[in-house]
């Protein structure tokens, strides 16, 4: 019996003990409150934007927007423009800026300028590559219906215009949205 009593009250000492070891456990719940900030996206202009936002093409603009080309190449694309620089307008004849600018001649200035501008986007390297396995010489069709011819000059791409006049690109690989523009030293003339 005297077993039984101590087996009886350790039995009692063993469920106090237990329960106070299952006192009830707090749960932590720890909250982390984050904050998204508003990060700005910035998207690249479209080829009008691009150069519209360069002072060195301010010539080229005026003339795009005489040929009332800016909604074409605002559209979306993808262009190459080979886009002659202020410098490379001011290498033409005296007075032929002004007179293709003229309301009567927008027919040959949106020739000029679409001789410019081919359909792809075409980035420096893919240009080069083209032209090193085409033998030294690449001939692309212009969204004016005529080709150019493009080379190799010194490291650089050189475009040969229908009339053998030539053009270098100055700074190649300027992003846009809906293409590309390789910036020119000359402007190149279709037939």
């Amino acid at each position: 019996m005297k077993l039984i009593k101590t087996l009886t009250a350790l039995s009692f000492v063993g469920i106090i003990l237990s329960s106070c070891g299952e006192a009830k456990k707090e749960e932590v719940v720890e909250e982390v409150v984050t904050t998204e900030e508003a990060v700005p996206v910035v998207e690249t202009p479209n080829l009008v934007g691009v150069a519209s936002s360069n002072a060195d093409f301010s010539t080229l603009v005026a003339a795009v927007g005489a040929a009332e080309l800016v909604e074409t190449l605002s559209g979306e694309g993808p262009f190459t423009v080979f886009a002659p620089t202020n410098a490379a307008f001011e290498k033409l004849p005296a007075g032929t800026v002004e007179t293709l600018l003229k309301p009567e001649n927008k027919e040959k200035l949106t020739s000029v300028l679409t001789y410019h501008v081919v359909a792809g986007k075409f980035e420096a390297a893919q240009v080069i590559e083209a032209i090193n396995t085409n033998k030294g010489k690449f001939e692309v069709a212009t969204v004016q219906g005529e080709k150019i011819t493009l080379s190799l000059e010194d490291g650089k791409v050189v475009l040969t215009d229908a009339k053998g006049g030539k053009s270098t690109v100055v700074l190649p690989d300027v992003p846009a949205s809906n293409g590309v523009i390789h910036a020119i030293d000359s402007v190149v003339m279709p037939k």
